[in-house]
């Protein structure tokens, strides 16, 4: 009896004694179910207003809500697979396509270019890029990517859609990125290394920055009603330019074009055999442009959805057809086709449905591939000889025709009857369907890129001349002969 009282006597301390545990893990669990139900109130609270209809001007707590993981996902593989174009895909179709002795300082000039833009970037170039400002350029609101973090987020096209906004940082640094590491392929074999790396970071901030944010800033489907003036001069035109075929291609190419012109020919230029040294390095550099070029093209809808669908398979078929059409004007002028025309007429291909990419209907896209490597090739083939310009490995005749192609193209493609996607109204909430007009469409884009070409003409020449006059931008005649991978980085791509 004694042991059975003993036994329960110490059953009832040990229970006594466990009550705090049992009762702070209650209040625990309290406190956890009370947290999820205010959590599921709010989400439900914002599920039924977008129920209801768009939310107009959403606070940041309320973007959080508008966020897709599936879009997210999709940003971040688009923003690798853009850098994936210059490093390592456009530096070895440069590096193929010179000669031996000047391999590597392609490949350096293209890896250090891209290293470089992404720190100018992160520091200023964003906030120029897409902040309020002006209609030419943005303000210093985000220098250093201040008020940027994890809980910030950036618009899409549809309303009450937002990604994070380092997914749309990131993203766009990359088109940064690769910009100026195009124009290198105009005077390639007679740069020298540092004041490239100093006209990178000038043309950047007076050129690409000031482009990025005419044609591609505004201030969003959902808040651009109450702000109707905070936007870029070619947004606020109604220019299209998809992922940026002004921005980008047009930008690069006339800036290769005025930089091939102030620096001079190569030497030897017309007189000496300059064939590429390994075609190998340009196809495999071609095709992983290709690659990259979906989330090029694709990503810049900011969403997975049916409309990056649409550029993505409109930069399959148009690219596809650009090189078949170079093989085909090959074979009817030389008698034969080459591995360099067939990747050539691949990124004319790429390069002209850039701007189109969401827009146009898979078989206009077509047509315009055919388009552009045509115009492209005649370009490549009799304009440059003909006119004397020793642009190294046709940046201004692929990247600049090619680009000018397609930003006024798109014009035509873009158009419902034609199948194109039209142009949406954001100046209404929620944003509907704009009227489509071909021939003022048209003039809109010509207007875009004659303001691209001559802005970036203007700024490309002061740069090119004002490093010409101070630093120099060409190596001695003999440090040219020599290679510039010797002469300016003590190393060679091969030690063989």
């Amino acid at each position: 009896m004694s042991k059975t009282l003993k036994f329960l006597g110490a059953a009832g301390a040990t229970m006594f004694a466990a009550l705090p545990s049992f009762a702070q893990e209650a209040v625990e669990k309290a406190a956890d179910g009370a947290a999820a139900a205010g959590a599921a109130v709010a989400e439900v609270a914002t599920i039924a207003a977008v129920a209801d209809g768009p939310i107009k001007a959403p606070t940041v707590e309320q973007m959080a809500g508008m966020v897709d993981k599936g879009d997210t996902t999709w940003m971040l593989i688009s923003s690798a697979l853009v850098l994936l174009m210059s490093i390592p895909a456009l530096a070895l179709f440069y590096g193929g396509l010179v000669r031996t002795k000047n391999m590597l300082s392609l490949l350096m000039q293209v890896f250090m270019i891209v290293s470089v833009a992404a720190l100018v970037w992160v520091t200023y170039g964003y906030s120029l890029s897409f902040t309020s400002g002006n209609a030419f350029i943005g303000g210093f609101s985000k220098l250093f990517l201040q008020g940027v973090d994890a809980t910030t987020y950036a618009a899409t096209f549809s309303n009450n859609v937002y990604i994070p906004e380092y997914a749309f940082v990131v993203f766009q640094m990359t088109f940064a990125c690769i910009t100026p590491a195009l124009i290198v392929g105009a005077f390639a074999e007679r740069i020298k290394f540092t004041p490239l790396m100093i006209f990178t970071v000038l043309w950047l901030t007076f050129a690409y920055f000031p482009i990025a944010h005419m044609v591609w800033y505004w201030a969003g489907p959902d808040f651009l009603v109450d702000a109707p003036t905070d936007m870029g001069l070619l947004w606020g035109w109604g220019a299209l330019d998809f992922a940026g075929g002004t921005v980008v291609h047009i930008n690069a190419g006339i800036a290769g074009l005025v930089g091939c012109l102030i620096i001079g020919k190569r030497v030897g230029h017309g007189k000496e055999a300059t064939p590429p040294h390994s075609m190998t390095m340009t196809m495999i550099g071609a095709s992983l442009l290709w690659v990259g070029w979906f989330g090029f093209n694709a990503g810049s809808n900011l969403e997975a959805n049916g409309l990056a669908a649409l550029a993505f398979i409109n930069t399959f078929v148009a690219t596809a057809a650009a090189a078949v059409a170079w093989c085909l004007i090959e074979q009817f002028h030389h008698g034969k086709p080459s591995l360099l025309g067939a990747v050539t007429g691949a990124v004319a291909g790429l390069v002209a449905i850039t701007p189109a990419s969401g827009f146009a209907a898979p078989m206009t896209s077509i047509l315009l591939g055919f388009a552009a490597s045509g115009l492209c090739y005649v370009f490549v083939a009799y304009v440059k000889n003909k006119l004397g310009y020793d642009d190294t490995l046709d940046v201004f005749g692929v990247h600049g025709i090619g680009g000018i192609v397609g930003a006024i193209g798109v014009g035509i493609v873009a158009d419902p009857a034609l199948g194109g996607q039209g142009w949406i109204d954001y100046t209404v909430f929620p944003a509907i369907p704009g009227e489509y007009d071909m021939a003022g469409q048209v003039i809109t884009q010509l207007w875009a890129v004659g303001t691209t070409v001559l802005w970036t003409a203007i700024v490309s020449a002061v740069l090119f001349y004002g490093l010409k006059f101070t630093t120099g931008l060409r190596p001695t005649e003999d440090a040219e002969r020599e290679g510039l991978d010797i002469t300016e980085h003590g190393e060679r791509a091969y030690n063989y």
